[in-house]
Order: structure tokens, then C-alpha cells, then sequence
């Protein structure tokens, strides 16, 4: 199975800030081949929406592209055009650690979803989609998908993710990361010669944010595992990031809050949520308050189990891809 990976450039994009960029890049990669209906509509288009930091290559691991786009899967790449596009800011899309830092625009999940729609609109041709699922950010994009654009698409199907505007917890945190990174003296205003000390400490914030507890208790059961597997995580997941990239990406779920147009929604909709998603923890009661607003809508909770990874559990296919063959 093998994705064509491409550049794509939207000119004269107009970021919600009010700036204009000339020629803004979306990297995105896409399987299958589209096909149309009788009335010349794109039929079996699929796109799917990555998390903060993220990118569009997540998917084509085995554990969701193993599990969704082979020969007589959910999404089998012989019947579908599936399209995994990199955000804003993320990937090989254009972001501020290329060149302007933190003269780049101040993009919001507004304009991640706009630009998504004018990569396929303008880029792809697709007029229409089958599904839009997204995994965390990408779920909450997905949900904007839903209200801003109700007649674009077939179905939606958001997971790791919740339809009300970032507080509590989740916004502390995400705060307290944006904090470590401007607060820290050699950050200078994003105009670093290397990555800050502060971006270690945000990636503190962001381990336990998306922490598992009993996973790590069984991966960890010692004091010596658990430093070990603290050190290494502190690697791997600082090796990937940019400081000025981190900000700008925390900062753009700032303008979510799909709560007051969640009645725009008109295709049917599947949520599916994690029991021990540290991030969206389901004792808050937002999903059941928006499934009462929601007439053709459906939540599953995946319970807690020795196969989940909390919040990560949204790119284990294995674990709900059954839900989704059910929902097409």
C-alpha cells in the first residue's frame, strides 16, 4: 500500500487574523483513486484529520492503515480516494519554523479547515465527501467540518475529541505548555538559535496530558522502569518538535467552540471516546449533552482495558473499527 505524498499551494490565503499569505503549502498524502456518481459527484472520497503536533503520516502505521485501508477494510484503498493532509503548521505543511518564526499568521482550527476544504475543493477536485473522521485535533476539525460545510459530506466520525470549547483541565494545560515556551528567557521572542529548555518542559505538560495510567503502571511496574520509560518518551517525543511550532499549534485551538452551531450539523455523526482519555475524560458529561442536540448522532465509549492507550486509543483501529464498518 503505497500513498502519493505531495505539495499542494493555496494562493492568496486569507488567515481569520486578517493576514494574506501569498502561497501557503499543504503537504498532503492520498490513496486510491476518486470516482463519481451519475450526477458527476465525487462518491468515495474519505478525509482524515490528524491530532496537535501531529501529521497525516500517523495514519499509514500499521495499526490504523493495517487495520483500515487493505483488501476488504472499513476503508479498503481500492474502493476509496483517501486523503491525509498535513494542518497548518504541522508536517510539511507550511508552519513558522521554515522561516518567519513567529511572524508567521496566527492561524486558528478555523482556518486549518478551511484550508482543507480549498485543498480539496480547489487542489483535488472533490466536491463531495463520503466521511470526514479526524483523531483529537483532528476530531474537533471534524466536528467544525460538520457545522460549517453540513452538506459536504456523507458522514462524520470525530474520536478522541469533544464538542465544546477547550476549559477546565484541558485548557490549564495547554496554557501552562504555551507558558513554558514564552516564559523561557532563551526562547527570545521565537528568535532562538537552538531549541529552548522550555520546550522540554512543555513536553512535560504534554506527556501527562495525554498520559494512561494503567498502561504505564504494566509498562513500568518499577521506580528504575518508570524512569527509564519517562527518559525515553522525553526523547523520543522532544526529538520531533520545534518550540515556535508547539505555540503556534496549542494556541490555534483557541478559537474552537462548535457548542452554539452544533444544530447545523446535518450528516449523521459517530463519536468515539476513550474511558481513559486523559484529555477528554468522559466523567464531564459534554458528549451525552451534545448527543441530545444531535438527532442523527451516536457515542460510543470504549472502556478501559489493557488494550486502550488513552487518549492515544483513537489511532488503535483495531479497538473500534468495527464501529466504523457498522456506521458506512
Amino acid at each position: 500500500m503505497k500513498a502519493l505524498a505531495r505539495n499542494y499551494f493555496l494562493h492568496d490565503f486569507a488567515f481569520d487574523c486578517g493576514e494574506v499569505f501569498p502561497r501557503l503549502r499543504i503537504h498532503a498524502r492520498t490513496l486510491g483513486e476518486p470516482r463519481r456518481d451519475a450526477n458527476g459527484r465525487t462518491s468515495n472520497a474519505v478525509l482524515i484529520l490528524h491530532g496537535t503536533t501531529g501529521s497525516g503520516a500517523q495514519f499509514m502505521q500499521p495499526t490504523f492503515a493495517g487495520e483500515l485501508f487493505g483488501p476488504g477494510q472499513p476503508l479498503d484503498a481500492r474502493a476509496h480516494y483517501i486523503i491525509l493532509p498535513d494542518g497548518i503548521g504541522h508536517g510539511n505543511s507550511s508552519k513558522p519554523s521554515d522561516e518567519l518564526r513567529m511572524r508567521f499568521p496566527k492561524y486558528g482550527y478555523r482556518d486549518m479547515v478551511h484550508a482543507q476544504y480549498r485543498l480539496l475543493t480547489e487542489c483535488l477536485g472533490i466536491d463531495h465527501l463520503r466521511l470526514v473522521m479526524g483523531t483529537s485535533m483532528g476530531g474537533m476539525h471534524t466536528w467544525l467540518w460538520g457545522m460549517q460545510q453540513p452538506d459536504f459530506m456523507d458522514r462524520l466520525l470525530p474520536l478522541a475529541s469533544l464538542p465544546a470549547q477547550i476549559a477546565g483541565r484541558n485548557r490549564m494545560i495547554r496554557k501552562m505548555i504555551m507558558d513554558s515556551i514564552r516564559s523561557d528567557p532563551a526562547w527570545q521572542e521565537g528568535d532562538y538559535a537552538e531549541q529552548p529548555p522550555g520546550l522540554i518542559n512543555a513536553v512535560h505538560l504534554l506527556i501527562m496530558m495525554t498520559s494512561c495510567p494503567l498502561h504505564w503502571q504494566n509498562e513500568a511496574p518499577t521506580r528504575a522502569a518508570a524512569d527509564s520509560f519517562l527518559a525515553q518518551r522525553i526523547r523520543q517525543v522532544a526529538s520531533v518538535l520545534d518550540a515556535n511550532d508547539m505555540l503556534y499549534a496549542f494556541a490555534a485551538s483557541e478559537d474552537y467552540d462548535p457548542a452554539p452551531g452544533l444544530e447545523n450539523i446535518r450528516a449523521p455523526l459517530l463519536a468515539i471516546n476513550s474511558a481513559d482519555d486523559q484529555v477528554n475524560p468522559p466523567e464531564l458529561g459534554i458528549m451525552e449533552a451534545a448527543m441530545r442536540r444531535l438527532p442523527d448522532a451516536r457515542y460510543v465509549l470504549l472502556p478501559i482495558s489493557d488494550q486502550t492507550r488513552g487518549h492515544g486509543t483513537h489511532t488503535l483501529a483495531a479497538l473500534w473499527k468495527h464501529h466504523l464498518a457498522q456506521f458506512l
